[in-house]
């Protein structure tokens, strides 16, 4: 059981809620790391335990992250409990888990595992939920605002919202901080959000933002650089809102939609959208920011992103 320690700091009633009613019906061993790699150490030292997570949506995506790292990702089936704001745990609830506390805690212990779709881009990066372009606006905190990001990639980045420093400081501890470093992030994090554009990143005041990228689904060209695009999103077939209504009344996914992903292009003005279905999604055009899940990445030129059919287990209620 590894609990993140942003969830300890923020909603300690709901961690030890769920540790209550984890450790009353299994024999657990608890987990309390500080940073990243104390983080990493624990989910290595699991042996066969399965790892139950108790944190936000960037502590499930830091471990799945971890787990693919080592190639161990189809062998370890996770466990989640949301602890968080609702903005933080969005992933976790679109992807099935229970967010009340003690229905979670019960689902991971009579739940059942079912497998999951995830995309795996080119610097070996993962996404469990979906992507879209341009990232828009940032994400709420994590408690580990340094380190690698999830699955590896390397130019995948995330600045959050009151993180305890930037250029690892967090690692360096309390003491090496010095007293007015809070007061110069606060004024940092609002000189940022002043020069933020109304509409995200990129565009005008007011305008929703527009990019001209080349997206090409499977090889098929769904936009070229000579047009701009307002909005892209690339989500596993199995996580769309279709799919998710699917689930909750029984019913399989629509013949042919299994591992697969869906990729829907929003031109500027009231034009209707592009949609396809690949298995592989390529972007590239000039500079570009991208978020995947939690996380923001880029700015890149080109980026490919693979959809991995039940590359994860994932422990759900049972239906």
């Amino acid at each position: 059981m590894v609990i993140d320690p942003l969830a300890r700091s923020t909603d300690g009633e709901s961690v030890r809620i769920a540790k209550d009613v984890l450790c009353a019906a299994v024999g657990a061993k608890i987990c309390l790391p500080d940073g990243p790699e104390e983080f990493g150490r624990a989910l290595a030292k699991r042996g066969h335990r399965r790892p139950v997570v108790i944190g936000d949506d960037r502590a499930l995506l830091r471990v799945v992250g971890l787990l693919h790292k080592e190639r161990e990702l189809g062998r370890a089936p996770v466990s989640m409990v949301p602890v968080g704001a609702p903005a933080a745990v969005a992933l976790s609830r679109a992807l099935g888990v229970p967010t009340d506390t003690v229905a979670a805690a019960r689902a991971v212990l009579d739940g059942d595992e079912q497998p999951m779709d995830l995309l795996t881009d080119d610097s070996d990066g993962i996404v469990l939920g979906g992507l879209r372009i341009p990232c828009g606006g940032d994400t709420t905190g994590s408690g580990y605002p340094q380190g690698p990001p999830p699955g590896g990639g390397a130019d995948r980045r995330s600045v959050p919202a009151g993180s305890p420093g930037e250029g690892g400081a967090a690692a360096d501890g309390d003491a090496h901080r010095h007293w007015w470093e809070p007061a110069a992030r606060t004024a940092r994090t609002a000189l940022s959000l002043l020069a933020t554009p109304a509409g995200g990143l990129g565009g005008r005041r007011g305008q929703p933002p527009v990019q001209r990228l080349r997206i090409e689904a499977d090889g098929i060209v769904l936009a070229d650089l000579d047009r701009p695009v307002r909005r892209v999103s690339v989500v596993p077939a199995g996580q769309t809102e279709a799919a998710r209504a699917a689930c909750a009344a029984g019913d399989a996914l629509p013949s042919g939609a299994e591992g697969l992903a869906e990729v829907i292009v929003h031109w500027p003005g009231s034009e209707r959208p592009v949609r396809a279905r690949a298995r592989a999604v390529t972007v590239s055009g000039p500079d570009f920011h991208y978020r995947a899940d939690a996380v923001v990445g880029g700015p890149v030129r080109t980026r490919t992103w693979t959809v991995q059919p039940g590359a994860w287990w994932l422990t759900l209620p049972r239906r």
